[in-house]
């Protein structure tokens, strides 16, 4: 922090009456911007320490030093973790889809280590992590197609993401338990992930609430798509989460990597938008409880290099030096 931060706001004091604020970590950046994530946030997210290939990379052999360290950093500075994800198509090892002798793993077992997994894990950090991204991604982006096509799918069927749901209700009572997605206020996308949701509701699966990742930028999704989305998930009774906040100063059409730094014109309007969407997030205050941050400052952001190699990007509200931006100020104000 810098020597006059007493004159800088807490975002977690600013929202109080609001949501949470919460920022998403990794080893690295919890050390190196210790003092920024105690001043500002009251929720952690580990970046990736608590994915399915991180925790047990190998059948049984699990790896929990780097998670335990976050927990161990929330509980010594009272902050609350949100915990993600369990099950996802991704950065899951691939001992999980087979049989050991080249195959592919039969339903039964699948679910057996799903429910093996998350009982470990979730088990581990009953009553201290207030909320799971169970279920991530799971939906298909292409045309009329509802779920994504992986092997939790093939093998497992539809009901993979049910079991999931239960088997974190069982392993942790307490815990909300939430499906979380990419692209959650595109219009298609959106009724897909309202159908998948409305049916596990009718189903009386336990799911608590949609986690909107919010991947944005200073151009889309418009302000009226975002709306929309927010009213139609909320129209089911649960909590929402923005849980993966970042602003790209670059639209989607942009693909220069030769800046050394964001032109003027793009802080104007990432702050801007930073100001209206907070603006919005406020006035559903009543449905979103949490927001959270993909990251702490702009000098390390998973949009560095993606999805344009060599390119990067400022997309959060703290600068390379972690002094705040001019979108900081928009968001407070």
């Amino acid at each position: 922090m810098t020597s006059n931060s007493q004159s800088i706001p807490k975002l977690r004091e600013v929202f109080k009456n609001h949501f949470l604020i919460g920022a998403a970590v990794n080893p690295i950046t919890l050390k190196r911007e210790e003092e920024l994530i105690k001043f500002h946030f009251n929720s952690l997210t580990a970046e990736n320490e608590m994915k399915f290939e991180r925790l047990q990379p190998e059948e049984g052999k699990f790896t929990f030093q780097h998670a335990d360290e976050l927990m161990d950093f929330a509980a010594a500075n009272g902050l609350k973790v949100r915990g993600h994800t369990l099950v996802w198509h991704n950065q899951t090892p691939r001992w999980v889809f087979e049989d050991g002798r080249g195959g592919q793993a039969d339903r039964d077992t699948l679910f057996a280590r799903m429910k093996a997994h998350i009982d470990t894990v979730v088990g581990r950090y009953k009553g201290l992590i207030y909320a799971w991204d169970v279920v991530n991604e799971a939906i298909s982006d292409k045309g009329e197609e509802l779920l994504r096509p992986s092997p939790w799918l093939e093998i497992g069927g539809e009901e993979f993401i049910a079991r999931a749901f239960q088997y974190a209700h069982e392993a942790d009572p307490d815990a909300l338990l939430f499906y979380n997605d990419y692209n959650e206020s595109d219009p298609v996308k959106r009724e897909k992930i309202y159908t998948l949701v409305k049916s596990l509701l009718d189903r009386d699966v336990p799911i608590h609430g949609v986690g909107l990742q919010a991947h944005w930028n200073i151009e889309s999704p418009s302000l009226d798509d975002i709306r929309a989305a927010i009213e139609r998930y909320a129209s089911l009774g649960l909590k929402l989460h923005i849980t993966e906040l970042d602003m790209s100063v670059f639209m989607h059409d942009d693909k220069r990597t030769d800046l050394k730094a964001p032109t003027e014109q793009m802080l104007e309007k990432q702050a801007e938008r930073y100001r209206q969407i907070f603006d919005l997030f406020k006035e559903y205050k009543g449905h979103i409880t949490s927001v959270t941050f993909w990251g702490v400052a702009d000098n390390y952001t998973w949009l560095d290099n993606f999805p344009v190699r060599g390119r990067k990007n400022w997309p959060l509200v703290f600068d390379l030096e972690g002094k705040p931006k001019q979108s900081f100020w928009e968001i407070v104000g």
